[in-house]
């Protein structure tokens, strides 16, 4: 092993848990694989890899305490609205829709709680996620792959790539403060 295992290890670290935002740690990953100072194929394995595997915990915890789940999802308007939205795609779509919650703001958490807790079965929802994952890992390590390319360097374009997620991170923040709550439902008597 190259005496990189250090970022191997963050990547896995920081992939596993859903809402941990790594967009740059991945795209500069590829940017290091594009420059021979990581392995590609490693690095697509790892992020993919670490991201099922951090589903599918979500799911076991679904799974395991689905009650108190599924209270905790109901005790926001706004939660128990993405839990009634999920359950009836995962169960009306399917393995397809476990593949496009991925790429749903809060998807991978709020998805991989509700397949867990309407009793989606495990199998289905890890294809699901495997190739959910997978094109993630693709997509978000090429970004980075051939931005290095591009950018004729990688340390250049790890800090271009990480100023540009900091000023999207930023006015996606505050559009986020500035948008109100959506309303709850009003329920019939």
């Amino acid at each position: 092993m190259d005496g990189a295992l250090w970022m191997y290890f963050l990547l896995a670290l920081s992939t596993a848990p859903p809402l941990v935002p790594n967009a740059a740690l991945i795209a500069t990953a590829g940017m290091l694989a594009q420059a021979g100072e990581l392995d590609l194929w490693l690095v697509l394995v790892v992020v993919a890899g670490s991201a099922l595997a951090g589903d599918a915990l979500v799911f076991g915890v679904g799974r395991l305490a689905g009650p108190r789940v599924r209270n905790w999802l109901q005790r926001r308007p706004t939660r128990k609205a993405a839990l009634d939205w999920m359950a009836d795609r995962i169960t009306r779509h399917g393995v397809p829709f476990v593949v496009g919650m991925r790429f749903l703001p809060s998807g991978r958490l709020i998805g991989g709680l509700t397949a867990a807790v309407v009793g989606f079965p495990l199998r289905r929802f890890l294809l699901g996620a495997g190739m959910a994952e997978a094109f993630w890992a693709s997509y978000s390590v090429a970004l980075g792959y051939w931005g290095g390319a591009a950018l004729n360097g990688a340390w250049s374009g790890v800090l271009l790539g990480t100023l540009l997620s900091l000023l999207v991170a930023g006015v996606a923040q505050l559009i986020s403060a500035r948008t109100p709550a959506p309303e709850p439902p009003e329920r019939a008597p």
